[in-house]
């Protein structure tokens, strides 16, 4: 019991030291470093209160589930892309929008929402489809909108490419080959799927 006691001492002074948004935004970190290295079968309420340096009961005051506390941790930690720059052209344009979306996927929260993809069962994952949606997929189709749009409007791209077959491409071929192969999409697969699968896609017809 003596043992039990002073263990739990430092974790109990760190929680009163930090209170409030300090203290919930150590238990969101902590819960998306636990996400990306043990993944959601391993996730434990005791494991991200450990990482936090709180009690327990410090997280299930906040946060009365697994489920609770993962979703306000992915929706605190996905990177936003808000924005894709206008190069001058569609190739270098989708070229700068995957290299965002890369980056996305492969930072920690991109870890970590792949941990809950993967793992989660279909009951579990219908918990996140709106923060997988309003997070993720929504910016993603939203940007690829203008990128393409843009390349209609330089007479690069066929006038009925904006469609949400051609907005799916991309995303659908990042998530497959992420997830089967274990791609990596380092800057020369990114240009050949560009190169080989979107331009061919949009290139105006001839004549």
């Amino acid at each position: 019991m003596v043992t039990s006691r002073w263990t739990a001492a430092p974790a109990q002074a760190a929680s009163m030291r930090r209170r409030g948004a300090v203290l919930e935004r150590a238990i969101l970190d902590a819960t998306l470093e636990q996400l990306s290295t043990v993944g959601w079968n391993g996730l434990t309420m005791e494991g991200v209160a450990a990482g936090a340096q709180t009690g327990k009961a410090a997280v299930y005051r906040r946060w009365p589930s697994k489920e609770d506390l993962v979703a306000d941790a992915l929706k605190s930690g996905l990177p936003r892309i808000d924005a894709v720059p206008d190069l001058g052209s569609v190739r270098e344009d989708l070229l700068a929008l995957c290299r965002l979306a890369r980056e996305a996927m492969y930072s920690r929260p991109g870890f970590a929402l792949r941990a809950v993809i993967h793992e989660c069962d279909q009951i579990q994952a219908e918990r996140f489809h709106s923060v997988i949606f309003d997070g993720v997929v929504e910016p993603t189709l939203r940007l690829l909108r203008e990128v393409i749009t843009r390349g209609i409007e330089r007479g690069e791209v066929r006038s009925d490419a904006a469609n949400a077959c051609v907005f799916d491409a991309i995303p659908a071929m990042m998530m497959y080959r992420s997830k089967m192969r274990g791609s990596e999409w380092d800057d020369e697969e990114l240009a050949e799927m560009i190169d080989q699968l979107m331009l061919p896609l949009l290139r105006p017809s001839e004549g």
